[in-house]
């Protein structure tokens, strides 16, 4: 719970410095630090060098609500999360091109953009689908390419 707390507390600074707005959980979680759009987020991510992680879902969509509570409830994603800006797209929110959708619209997607500013098309469910390569269903395959993006970025590595 304090740990909760002090990184909204310090969300809450860096948005002020950046201009952004806490974002929502839409199911995925309160207990991550979500920023209140993709266009924060990526700011956020290249001001303080650290990668995004951009989920992209729909509220109507079955393996999108399979998903979020495998999600919201996992420690280790929630322990990897700390590396992270965490962004959530729902619905309308989808950004348009193709920038985000790489190998196809399907949902959920979950892409990672480096701290530079760059969907990095080399992280992918390495346990999934070759058709879809961004398509994730469980925790274990979501932590396994987070922990890629941290050795890939050479970040400050959790034991989790």
């Amino acid at each position: 719970m304090a740990t909760r707390t002090c990184a909204k507390f310090f969300l809450t600074l860096i948005c002020n410095k950046v201009y952004c707005a806490s974002g929502k959980d839409n199911g995925f979680g309160n207990s991550y630090v979500w920023a209140g759009s993709l266009e924060s987020g990526i700011q956020i991510g290249t001001h303080h060098k650290k990668p995004v992680m951009v989920i992209i879902h729909k509220s109507w969509c079955k393996a999108c609500k399979n998903l979020k509570p495998k999600f919201a409830s996992s420690t280790e994603i929630q322990t990897l999360s700390k590396h992270f800006v965490m962004v959530n797209l729902i619905d309308d929110e989808e950004p348009e091109g193709n920038t985000y959708s790489p190998d196809g619209t399907y949902i959920p997607r979950i892409l990672f953009v480096s701290p530079k500013g760059q969907v990095d098309h080399d992280i992918i469910n390495e346990d999934g689908s070759s058709q879809h390569k961004f398509f994730y269903s469980r925790p274990e395959q979501i932590a396994k390419s987070m922990k890629k993006v941290i050795q890939k970025y050479k970040l400050e590595e959790f034991n989790a």
